[in-house]
């Protein structure tokens, strides 16, 4: 079953040339055309399916600095200040709000651990609050319950992932540019070397910049032009329940269960972190440099089934531009949610806060989270080939940090000074060591 998405209209006709291709529109994707429209580039964005369909409005809506990695910490500041400009910008709300991200716990290593990432925090600027029992048990009043501690990060939000996308991909046609749906992108052509177009299923785009920003998809093309993009995925089930609870946290994470609060007054609910893993070609390829990765979440991974093999969004084979694509056999990457994780996530979430468990099901779904074997993402220019930017591999982050990586893309793109610095997210990292390693803050 889909996630709850806003529709929005595609342009009439595909330009024959554009300064800029944007290949995914997902929110990386998009964020990146839109911060192109907004500076007077003539930018076409193509989307094999529809525009947020896939992890973009599959996801929690979580906007936050709270826990990240010392290398997505700039870029997740940063688009906390683009997401508080963005309504004005569109002219449509997106659901954003800074009602602050909460923590509860009653693991004292994790506590610990939280605050030794406030300590950090502290050093660049960003301000998260560690609480004692008695201030958690206070924020955490609505589960009834006596917590050993947490930590609010109050400049921290969510946004609402079924319509954000769709309000910023709307805004690109009103300033110019070209948003094209159910157009997939089967490769691209190369003059000495070089990028100067991208096929189409409805035909060819000339260009010499193309953004590809496909999720999931993103290692199977890389592999068409001889790039390798170690990139591997896990499924995660999702729930939100329809409107009705009232005086909870409007954002709460707990190892149980946790919630985000909806535009509708609904909630959506997950457990962190619990996800299956479905073998693909791909996985099978760079499984030697995701085993650290697994090794250190295998309490929280199972095994998965055949969908991701037959899907074909990993896979290892080539394909002919003319002709159809696994893109095209496959719009919408729609994996089936594990109905056990969903009936798990609801009891848990109505043991942890009795008013859910009056509130029914409204909504159940899955999503291919996309990951680095360093869970940070690849954002700059492939240097086998010049004029293709790879912006993937945001590993579980990208909702929340899609505006500032759509601002850093496009810096990138114009040659302005970037947003912040790009160095750490290089793609050519991941192929210096066949060994994944995420950096300590």
């Amino acid at each position: 079953m889909p996630a709850p998405l806003m529709h929005i209209n595609s342009s009439p006709s595909l330009p024959p040339k554009a300064d800029v291709v944007v290949i995914g529109g997902g929110v990386v994707g998009v964020f990146t055309a839109y911060y192109l429209a907004r500076r007077g580039i003539k930018v076409a964005l193509v989307e094999k399916g529809r525009v947020a369909a896939e992890q973009s409005s599959r996801n929690w809506g979580w906007c936050r600095q709270q826990n990240r990695d010392a290398r997505e910490l700039p870029m997740a500041t940063k688009s906390l200040a683009l997401w508080d400009a963005l309504a004005g910008e569109v002219g449509a709300d997106v659901g954003f709000r800074r009602c602050g991200l909460l923590y509860l716990s009653q693991d004292e290593s994790e506590i610990a651990g939280w605050a030794k990432w406030r300590d950090f925090a502290r050093t660049v600027g960003v301000t998260t609050h560690v609480l004692s029992a008695a201030e958690a048990s206070e924020r955490g009043r609505a589960t009834g319950r006596r917590w050993k501690g947490g930590v609010f990060s109050p400049s921290d939000g969510t946004a609402d992932p079924s319509v954000a996308v769709p309000q910023v991909a709307a805004a690109i046609l009103k300033l110019g540019g070209f948003v094209h749906q159910n157009c997939a992108a089967r490769g691209l052509e190369l003059s000495a070397g070089r990028v100067s177009g991208v096929v189409t299923e409805a035909g060819t785009i000339r260009t010499k910049t193309v953004v590809m920003a496909g999720g999931a998809w993103a290692s199977s093309f890389c592999h068409q032009l001889g790039i390798r993009f170690p990139q591997a995925s896990v499924r995660s089930s999702i729930l939100a329940v329809s409107p009705g609870a009232e005086g909870l946290p409007e954002a709460l994470h707990t190892a149980e269960v946790s919630l985000t609060r909806r535009l509708n007054g609904g909630y959506t609910l997950a457990i962190s972190g619990r996800a299956r893993v479905d073998p693909s070609p791909q996985q099978i390829r760079f499984g030697r440099e995701f085993l650290p990765m697994f090794a250190r979440r295998w309490r929280s991974l199972a095994p998965g089934g055949t969908q991701g093999w037959r899907l074909g969004h990993e896979t290892l084979k080539k394909w002919a531009l003319d002709d159809i694509t696994p893109m095209e056999r496959n719009r919408i990457l729609d994996p089936k949610p594990d109905s056990g994780q969903i009936r798990l996530t609801y009891k848990r979430a109505g043991t942890l806060l009795p008013d859910l468990a009056r509130c029914k099901i409204s909504d159940a779904w899955a999503g291919y989270i996309d990951s680095t074997p360093d869970g940070v993402p690849a954002i700059g220019e492939v240097e086998s080939v010049p004029g293709f930017i790879l912006a993937a591999g945001f590993s579980g982050h990208g909702f929340g940090i899609g505006p500032g990586a759509g601002h850093l893309i496009a810096d990138l793109v114009i040659g302005d000074e970037p947003i912040v610095d790009p160095r750490p997210y290089a793609p050519e990292r991941l192929n210096r060591s066949a060994w994944g390693k995420v950096a300590d803050f």
